[in-house]
């Protein structure tokens, strides 16, 4: 395939996106943000700070310079940190063609105001792009495929070529891509869960038990079902690969950022000791900020995130995280298989 993919974010995921795709032929340029990065980077064949264990293919060209990465780029993946994610695509809009499409791989939600990643694409490139949008989300953890584990991901999109050229891009004998229609489930499937996996790790270290981390990954299920179905998402989206796929692989290894962080919160760390010992963003605070708020002027039953949210944020003891659990008075096992959900 004569394409050229511009993989923007040398971050853990990044790096293993931009070498699934220079491994399978194409050119593939590497957006990083300074040029010691970039020329480390090129110069050693690899992304040290990373994946150190990685020998990067020599297909892969790393730049600190955003027009360079994307000039003449057929797939656009935006894997940056959300805290820079609206400023990388806004830098983008002067260079971006009408023959681009941009994919968002990063797992969040934006506050003031609030929305998904894709909708900051949409808002900011679609008057030139149009509907060659989408998400790559699922059960990625960026070391095991690395390593050369398998693996897989969902591409949601409305435009049938974006997925054809995303599965020819990265696609392999050990990562495979389904599709959907279902932007906003995928999204806010790979989003969510980043809170729950949190939850996890305090219950992980805790030794809760395991019965009850499956009654927290089942009831988080729940609550990222509601909360999506609130925001326009269907339900069954979370059934499959980027719902209960991405949630159960997050919720359970210690390979996850957040799970981490959750392990550390519960030992007694701050939440700023948690996050400088992991070294690598966790989404899922940030996440949880914004569905906080969300849910409370919603008036959704959220128990696992109002629990986790004074955790973190009002230092509550993180065994509340199981008393609060229990002590919910709502009843219903499955949220849409009958009655309303939003006891």
């Amino acid at each position: 395939m004569d394409k050229k993919i511009a993989v923007l974010g040398g971050g853990s995921f990044g790096t293993v996106l931009a070498n699934l795709s220079a491994s399978n032929g194409l050119e593939t340029s590497l957006w990083v943000r300074d040029t010691e990065q970039a020329l480390r980077i090129n110069a050693e064949g690899a992304n040290t700070t990373y994946h150190p264990e990685l020998k990067l293919s020599e297909k892969i060209i790393a730049s600190e310079s955003l027009e360079q990465c994307i000039s003449g780029a057929d797939l656009l993946l935006v894997a940056t940190p959300s805290a820079i994610f609206e400023n990388i695509i806004k830098r983008l809009k002067p260079f971006v063609k009408d023959n681009m499409h941009v994919v968002s791989c990063t797992k969040a939600i934006a506050k003031n105001p609030m929305r998904t990643m894709t909708e900051i694409i949409s808002y900011e490139l679609k008057a030139v792009i149009g509907d060659q949008f989408g998400v790559l989300s699922g059960p990625n953890l960026a070391k095991e495929i690395a390593n050369e584990k398998v693996a897989g991901s969902v591409i949601a999109s409305l435009n049938h070529e974006l997925k054809e050229l995303i599965k020819k891009a990265l696609e392999s004998e050990k990562f495979k891509i389904y599709e959907s229609a279902d932007v906003k489930g995928v999204e806010y499937a790979g989003a969510l869960k980043n809170i729950y996996a949190i939850c996890c790790g305090i219950g992980d270290k805790l030794d809760v038990g395991e019965n009850a981390i499956g009654l927290i990954i089942t009831r988080s299920m729940t609550e990222m079902s509601k909360f999506a179905v609130h925001k326009g998402a269907n339900p069954i989206t979370f059934l499959g690969l980027a719902g209960m796929g991405d949630l159960v692989a997050t919720c359970t290894s210690k390979l996850s950022r957040n799970f981490s962080l959750g392990r550390r919160l519960a030992k007694g760390d701050s939440l700023e000791e948690a996050k400088a010992a992991i070294g690598q963003v966790a989404e899922g605070v940030r996440t949880l900020e914004v569905v906080y708020e969300e849910a409370k002027d919603n008036n959704l039953a959220m128990p696992l995130v109002n629990a986790l949210h004074k955790i973190v944020f009002e230092d509550a003891n993180p065994s509340i995280l199981m008393d609060d659990l229990i002590s919910h008075p709502g009843h219903l096992d499955v949220e849409f298989a009958g009655g309303t959900g939003n006891e």
